[in-house]
């Protein structure tokens, strides 16, 4: 059974991402900040040949207008994102913020990595056809929030 058949988009990439969180964290350990462990990480995806991007700024929408915008921590090749954190433990709020990335982008795939005493990771999905954004699609696309600025 291949990783579509079983729903799992990205499935490749997705290990490979957990495989480079491990080894960060056996490296690092716990107890550092987040922007510590996100740079560490962009460090270590860029060596494994990964095209990895860091605060992508994402806008929020409601019925049309910007509401307000969302910081994204890492994207990696342009197809999952990553909510990192170093806490304790993860909870439910620190899922709700990852979905809500994924709800509001056209990214269908999420990993949310806790840097906490314990390593902990969760994957979360949300396919583009549950999605209500499609009218503005252009304005939160990923691609063009990575445009150059002019």
């Amino acid at each position: 059974m291949n990783a579509d058949t079983r729903g799992l988009k990205h499935k490749e990439l997705t290990e490979t991402i957990i495989g480079v969180f491990y080894e960060v964290y056996n490296e690092l350990g716990h107890g550092f900040l987040e922007s510590v462990y996100e740079k560490a990480f962009e460090v270590a995806l860029t060596a494994r040949g990964l095209n990895v991007c860091c605060q992508i700024a994402v806008p929020v929408w409601f019925r049309g207008r910007r509401v307000g915008d969302f910081t994204a921590d890492l994207l990696v090749e342009r197809s999952v994102l990553l909510e990192l954190k170093a806490v304790r433990t993860l909870d439910s709020a620190h899922e709700a913020q990852l979905l809500n990335y994924l709800r509001a982008t056209e990214i269908e795939v999420g990993l949310l990595f806790n840097f906490g005493i314990k390593p902990e990771f969760k994957r979360l999905a949300f396919d583009n056809s549950r999605k209500k954004v499609q009218k503005i699609q252009a304005e939160i696309s990923i691609a063009a929030l990575l445009k150059p600025s002019e």
